[in-house]
């Protein structure tokens, strides 16, 4: 947790991007570190906890990170945290709470409300078109017989 929090600090006093840093760790290891990095790349997905993970996941060179651990400067927003699930990681710890990124302009309870909320009351409007077009390639996927579950 002391790399991740040094991580968040040093990130801010760069001035390369928000007070997030994130570590994957196996056995003790590191096997990915992770800063914030939305505005130095403008990509909002570039967040501490997915840089660690994509770098952990590159690094075994597996889509699953099965008995590693999560440490983070700040509880995960909802994408680092569907993407900690989508990963199998173990377990996750987290040092600042969300309401305390909340407090310094960092809310992601909008988010988690919409995800309650029904597809035609949310505020990005979400239209199904072309299903049966699209059933194809889930059929293809049900077919194949080499196919890597995930």
């Amino acid at each position: 947790m002391a790399r991740a929090i040094r991580l968040s600090l040093d990130n801010v006093l760069s001035g390369d991007g928000g007070p997030f840093g994130a570590v994957v760790v196996r056995n003790g290891s590191i096997l990915g570190e992770g800063v914030n990095r939305v505005t130095a790349t403008n990509d909002p997905t570039a967040h501490a906890e997915m840089i660690a993970i994509r770098e952990a996941c590159a690094k075994l060179g597996s889509f699953e990170l099965k008995g590693c651990e999560l440490y983070s400067s700040c509880e995960p927003c909802p994408m680092c945290l569907g993407a900690s699930y989508w990963a199998r990681l173990g377990r996750i710890y987290f040092a600042n709470s969300a309401a305390d990124a909340s407090s310094i302009g960092f809310d992601d309870s909008f988010i988690y409300r919409e995800f309650g909320l029904e597809l035609g009351q949310r505020s990005i409007p979400m239209v199904s078109m072309m299903r049966e077009q699209a059933l194809a390639a889930f059929r293809a996927w049900q077919q194949k017989p080499d196919k890597i579950q995930y």
